[in-house]
């Protein structure tokens, strides 16, 4: 289908006045579909949502991918629509662990993609360094609050991490001084080691 195409279909089905420039805009990404556009034009190009989005990113993009409205998730997770839309605007998560639970399970995210969904990627890059340079019983509960994964889980992962970073540390210098220090270096010495240590938090708990 042409792009005049499309646009003709959007408003013969959709009462959408658009026109061929601005599908093509969307093509080349130098603009972006609302909500409702993303959703006729799945209905135009007989396709889901989520065939038109790239790798989801945010929460409105894994919503929007599994065809749910708002209100629709506000629901199974037991919140108002204007508390959920507040959330899903500010990209912050304010729900309780129960929510967070079944938000993964209603968007079909695994806990990775549910951090950084929800901003909060650097946050437990933070509570990582400080327990495998330190003692790591001590952020158990703290991580378990962020990341919606079984404390077991979350107590084995880490006993793990701190182990493998202080058998590290007695071979080798790669890492340098302390996990503390990295953290903090400016530039991308520190952001290198911050991604390192989430990079081995995820795959060490298997997600």
């Amino acid at each position: 289908m042409a792009p005049g195409h499309v646009a003709y279909g959007l408003g013969a089905q959709y009462g959408m006045r658009v026109t061929a420039e601005t599908v093509m805009a969307w093509e080349r990404g130098t603009a972006l579909p609302g909500e409702r556009e993303l959703m006729a034009l799945a209905g135009v190009l007989w396709c889901a949502p989520a065939d038109l989005l790239a790798a989801a990113s945010t929460l409105r993009e894994h919503r929007v991918a599994r065809d749910l409205t708002v209100d629709d998730l506000a629901r199974t997770l037991g919140m108002t629509a204007s508390a959920y839309q507040r959330i899903e605007e500010s990209g912050r998560w304010r729900g309780n662990e129960r929510q967070a639970v079944a938000l993964c399970d209603a968007l079909d995210m695994s806990a990775a993609q549910f951090l950084t969904a929800t901003g909060r990627n650097e946050e437990l890059a933070g509570l990582l360094t400080r327990a495998v340079t330190t003692r790591w019983q001590a952020y158990v509960r703290p991580v378990d609050k962020l990341v919606p994964l079984e404390r077991i889980l979350v107590q084995n992962v880490l006993e793990q991490l701190h182990v493998d970073y202080q058998a590290l540390m007695v071979s080798t210098l790669s890492w340098n001084t302390t996990g503390r220090d990295r953290a903090g270096t400016a530039g991308d010495e520190g952001r290198e080691f911050l991604d390192q240590v989430v990079e081995e938090f995820w795959r060490t708990a298997g997600i």
